[in-house]
């Protein structure tokens, strides 16, 4: 990357220097199109910043398919590790070259003329098109609750977290059981640390079954192809991931299994009051609906099996390992020897600098392939903006591609009166 010396205009501005904005700049530099990218920390810097040291991909590594830069390892079907994903992820930064402002926040995008007018902690310019690609994850959700804990528990976000060693002697509550929540709570379990957990409705799924990775029937299957406008997708994109681990070769993550070598698990989470913690009585639920899901994937692969005739070793459906007999709802962190927590309870999206009415009533860009209805206000990097894959490693790329695609046809329709408008 070169240092970048702001101009007054450009024919686009990508907001979000991350695999999602690094990947429209691919594809606008291919393309000849003018443009910057605006990032407020550094590129990419979510995998340095933002993982523990344990993190490894939960999906193989032949998913790694960044635009002109597939994964080229030797291990496609093993699972990076930080320092791998790292090196993956620098390198795509170092072949894209993107003309990046790096520490630079943008605080406003607004309609100026024909175009926009974007302000900056570098200035403000003006744009033919935007490109918004700052992701969900933008800054870490913590209930207010967490005001309320004892002031001797040390409380930290999953985006803080790196390593047991972090966290004083005792016991660690972890408040979230999506993937994050559950491989976190892996890592101090096999640290030997006592771990309670507040268990969601997040789904879980076999990192194995019949002879392969769960994720290579699926690919096989076409559930990676299925999109947002095939009949009840369009919910996924608040749904919440599967847990399941690539850690030491990868493996399920089964709860109850955690359970019965002494970890603590309860249902969600409801209330903090007087030193204690309240919990909903839906522990059970939340197992047997994770394992719903789990079994349900499994018989998906049975049927796709059965229909193409593989030769594959007998499946089975999954029980249960272990059941809570009783529902605890309050517990005495203090009395039951807790001195941390750790809040695995997702991100939210900083959008709050967009003066564009791109949101539905939930706050969440209405747009079709990352094409809003905006003419040239487009969005990227975001879970399920097409596929299951649109906010991964996967397809992102797919998705910056037809972006792009859009955005050129929009250029070549529009730019001489809205460059006009813009710089005359």
């Amino acid at each position: 990357m070169k240092p970048q010396t702001l101009k007054s205009h450009y024919q686009a501005v990508i907001i979000g220097g991350g695999q999602a904005g690094l990947s429209a700049s691919h594809y606008l530099q291919k393309q000849g199109i003018g443009h910057v990218v605006f990032e407020a920390k550094t590129a990419a810097h979510k995998w340095q910043n933002e993982r523990w040291d344990a993190f490894c991909l939960v999906t193989p590594n032949w998913q790694c398919q960044l635009p002109d830069h597939p994964y080229d390892g030797a291990d496609p079907h093993g699972f990076m590790v930080k320092s791998e994903i790292l090196d993956y992820v620098a390198r795509f930064v170092e072949k894209v070259a993107a003309p990046i402002l790096e520490h630079t926040e943008v605080t406003s995008v607004e309609r100026f003329g024909q175009g926009f007018r974007v302000e900056s902690a570098a200035g403000t310019v003006t744009a033919d098109a935007v490109i918004i690609a700052t992701s969900l994850y933008s800054e870490p959700a913590i209930p207010r609750a967490a005001e309320r804990l004892p002031e001797t528990i040390t409380q930290m976000h999953t985006a803080d977290y790196r390593n047991p060693g972090q966290l004083p002697e005792g016991a660690v509550m972890v408040v979230g059981s999506g993937q994050s929540g559950c491989q976190i709570a892996e890592d101090l379990h096999l640290a030997g640390r006592k771990v309670h957990m507040v268990t969601g409705n997040a789904p879980r799924c076999a990192r194995f079954y019949r002879g392969r990775d769960v994720v290579d029937w699926l690919a096989d299957i076409g559930q990676y192809d299925i999109t947002i406008e095939q009949d009840g997708m369009a919910k996924k994109k608040h749904d919440t991931n599967h847990y399941l681990t690539g850690r030491d070769g990868g493996r399920d993550i089964d709860l109850r299994k955690f359970a019965l070598e002494g970890m603590a698990l309860y249902g969600r989470m409801e209330a903090v009051r007087n030193g204690h913690m309240v919990f909903s009585p839906n522990l059970k639920a939340h197992l047997d609906e994770a394992d719903r899901v789990y079994n349900g994937i499994n018989a998906l692969i049975d049927r796709h099996i059965a229909e193409k005739q593989i030769a594959a070793p007998e499946g089975s459906v999954y029980q249960p390992l272990w059941e809570p007999q009783v529902e605890i709802t309050e517990l005495d962190l203090v009395a039951e020897g807790i001195t941390s927590v750790i809040w695995a309870t997702g991100f939210r999206p900083g959008w709050s600098f967009v003066g564009l009415p791109i949101f539905d009533g939930t706050g969440y860009p209405v747009q079709r392939r990352g094409v809003t209805g905006i003419p040239g206000v487009y969005v990227l990097g975001l879970p399920w903006l097409w596929t299951w894959g649109s906010g991964r490693f996967l397809s992102v790329g797919k998705d910056a591609e037809h972006v792009v695609g859009h955005l050129s046809h929009f250029l070549c329709d529009n730019q001489p009166a809205a460059s006009r408008a813009m710089v005359g």
